[in-house]
């Protein structure tokens, strides 16, 4: 057997089929639903005046995704306030997301920011609470020390923190800010509520519909959220999450893309027949279509292991990241060129996707980073 038979062979690969991965009527329901209420609040026009305005976001959207969808508490355990589902019903919510391009905090505040405050769900000054509620807005970092230079100290009344965090998503309006910081006994991972003297600036981004900001906070109260020893275990867990979240958005872009094309050459003519009818065409959207069930599939599969153990999901979680942005790449680049004059122009839909999947990419690695992952992980 060779070195990398070997490795694959004692990787942990579940020997049967996640219960997760087959939607279930539940699944369905909710798709229905969300597909149906995002399709009333968030076309393409709507996603882009919201993205302009202050927060970057609607507001009112926002409420209804946290009252009428349960989006913030959907996958929390009964008794934190949740409904106890989990992140095979979150991907559901996240490939919705992607179709329609959402600019509301999902995947900032009602995934990553739930999920890290879940760590330490009963830390004294956790805002869980507000947070599920949706009151009160949180992100996450990158989590990389590269770009998070926050020091921490202990005081009288509790932890105090200062320093920047860069290209922290939501940073320009987020009320919570989850982040590592370096302490005199190692790095742990805090939750603090920037005030009202924080520095925050916007940063030019490719994707308009997803703002990114620097934050700058000095002796700034803070809620730890894990010990040194157990900082590296839950940064890991969440930057995984992370590139689950966008792997599941990706599939949801590729879908409303494939969509969209397929609509377009069904009905543009040229030589006196629809253009969807040359072979050429035909082949890319052949291509195009086995790419999404490829994403489909990679996307659904990390989410129901994730589900079942964050530790086990991990190679799962890579392949997914792999999979799912060159999908997500691939069909933005076609459906630009599929849809001819029109789609080179910046105003067509189709732009914004594009620009979404690329940003995607920034900011959880492109494929060939997530390729390597997956080489280390099994060990060639």
């Amino acid at each position: 057997m060779s070195p990398t038979s070997a490795a694959v062979a004692e990787h942990p690969w579940p020997r049967s089929e996640p219960p997760g991965l087959t939607p279930d009527p539940e699944q369905v329901q909710l798709r229905e639903s969300l597909r149906g209420l995002l399709g009333k609040y968030s076309d393409i026009e709507q996603v882009r005046t919201a993205a302009a305005t202050g927060p970057g976001y609607s507001p009112r959207l926002w409420r209804i995704l946290v009252d009428d969808m349960s989006v913030t508490s959907l996958a929390v355990p009964e008794h934190y306030g949740g409904l106890g589902y989990g992140t095979a019903e979150l991907a559901v919510v996240l490939e919705e997301c992607g179709r329609a391009l959402v600019c509301e905090p999902v995947y900032s505040s009602a995934v990553l920011g739930t999920y890290a405050l879940l760590v330490a769900p009963e830390a004294e000054g956790n805002p869980l609470p507000e947070v599920l509620a949706g009151n009160l807005v949180a992100t996450v970092s990158s989590l990389d020390p590269a770009t998070d230079d926050l020091r921490s100290t202990p005081g009288p009344q509790g932890w105090r923190v200062g320093g920047t965090i860069s290209h922290l998503i939501g940073g320009g309006s987020a009320d919570i800010v989850i982040a590592p910081a370096e302490t005199a006994s190692g790095p742990i991972l805090f939750a603090l509520r920037p005030p009202k003297d924080a520095v925050r600036r916007e940063l030019p981004v490719l994707d308009p519909t997803r703002r990114q900001a620097t934050l700058t906070v000095r002796d700034c109260p803070a809620v730890a959220l894990t010990a040194p020893d157990t900082t590296d275990t839950a940064c890991t867990r969440l930057r995984d999450l992370a590139t689950l979240a966008l792997a599941c958005e990706n599939t949801g872009i590729v879908e409303r893309l494939l969509e969209m094309t397929v609509d377009y050459v069904g009905t543009r003519q040229q030589f006196g027949r629809t253009i969807g009818s040359f072979q050429a065409v035909k082949h890319r959207l052949a291509d195009l279509l086995v790419s999404l069930e490829r994403a489909r599939s990679a996307s659904r599969y990390a989410a129901a292991l994730y589900a079942e153990d964050p530790d086990s999901a991990r190679l799962a979680v890579a392949v997914a990241g792999a999979v799912c942005t060159d999908a997500a790449v691939q069909a933005a680049a076609e459906a630009v060129q599929l849809h001819g004059g029109v789609g080179f122009t910046w105003e067509h839909p189709a732009h914004s996707y594009f620009r979404r999947a690329l940003g995607n990419e920034a900011a959880q690695g492109d494929a060939r980073s997530h390729r390597a992952r997956i080489a280390a992980l099994i060990g060639v």
